[in-house]
């Protein structure tokens, strides 16, 4: 579909991280959600970081590789959340349930072309 510009998705992924570093506090998630979560935002940064688009710093990753990245970690998203409910900690698992969904609707809607976006880019200027 590719309706979000990679520099939008971009400014999602840092608001990603910042939402998962401040989660564990908000949601007063267990200390084994907490420690996965802090984890979480430590890679998607490191991920974002690297990709190669306007909101990446040394971008060695294809945006392509970074959308792939993101489609599998919100499939595997929808497992780590079933394992929280069969652990009881229904709070990880909606959380992580519906993160699992957001992720994907981004993913859905991101343009992970390189040559898509920068003819977007030039429509617009």
């Amino acid at each position: 579909m590719g309706r979000l510009s990679p520099q939008v998705h971009g400014i999602l992924d840092y608001l990603t991280i910042l939402l998962l570093i401040l989660s564990p506090y908000l949601f007063g998630m267990q200390s084994a959600a907490s420690v996965f979560t802090y984890s979480l935002a430590f890679i998607h940064l490191a991920l974002t970081l690297l990709t190669d688009f306007e909101m990446g710093l040394l971008r060695i990753i294809p945006l392509p590789v970074h959308g792939a990245i993101e489609l599998l970690v919100s499939i595997l998203l929808v497992v780590v959340a079933t394992a929280f409910r069969f652990w009881n900690d229904v709070t990880s698992f909606y959380f992580y349930l519906v993160f699992a969904g957001v992720l994907f609707i981004v993913w859905l809607f991101s343009t992970y072309n390189t040559a898509s976006a920068e003819r977007q880019k030039n429509l617009l200027h």
